[in-house]
């Protein structure tokens, strides 16, 4: 009986199959890198906002503390947005009539909140706490980097799991008194180097990597 297949046909069906998986395989890679470029994550992109707020302006400029509009940031799992009111406090008599500032008055005058846009905005199934976090020693910077160098806010970091995950499982290097969570510029001194490992202990820091820490 004549051969059905031509004699090339294992080579064919070998190369298609090897072929076959190097693409899935690049496939899966440009995939994964979408999902942690600044396409998909955000990250390193500025938010455009109804008023455009500076907090590089306002924190490094000015001297404001963080708690002055995120009142709420040592007590609750929200860090809380400042009601118009609280810009109000000084731009009643700080550039009162600048056009840039209508939008805040015209919120303060209607008693209508003005409409931030969230840029750490976590998914609804993911359980995250300010208070618990600034309480075990853990500053702003370490998520939402150098706030204090922004013009416009911007998400510092992807927020995805695997980023999460890397500070849970060592969060020595995040740690610092209590005293310094919101200091933007705080470093261990170089004559107390081991600062930061004395503090894991004071404050009873476990590293939690448990579905049911941030899934609940």
């Amino acid at each position: 009986m004549a051969q059905v297949f031509p004699k090339c046909s294992n080579t064919v069906a070998t190369a298609s199959i090897i072929g076959g998986l190097i693409f899935l395989g690049a496939l899966g890679g440009i995939a994964d890198r979408l999902n942690r470029s600044p396409w998909y994550s955000n990250a390193n992109v500025a938010i455009e906002q109804t008023v455009p707020f500076s907090h590089k302006h306002h924190v490094q400029d000015i001297g404001l503390d963080c708690r002055y509009c995120h009142t709420s940031v040592e007590e609750s799992s929200f860090a809380g947005i400042p009601p118009t009111k609280t810009c109000m406090n000084c731009h009643s008599e700080i550039w009162k009539d600048a056009d840039i500032l209508e939008p805040v008055r015209e919120s303060y005058k209607n008693n209508t909140p003005l409409k931030w846009v969230r840029v750490h905005d976590l998914p609804d199934y993911v359980y995250f706490d300010h208070s618990v976090h600034i309480n075990k020693g853990i500053g702003c910077v370490s998520c939402h980097g150098r706030v204090d160098e922004m013009p416009l806010m911007w998400r510092e970091h992807t927020l995805h799991m695997s980023w999460c995950l890397k500070c849970h499982r060592d969060p020595e290097e995040h740690v610092r008194p209590k005293d310094k969570v919101f200091d933007m510029t705080w470093h261990p001194d170089a004559d107390d180097p081991d600062i930061r490992a004395r503090l894991m202990e004071e404050y009873d820091i476990q590293g939690r990597t448990s579905c049911s820490a941030c899934h609940r």
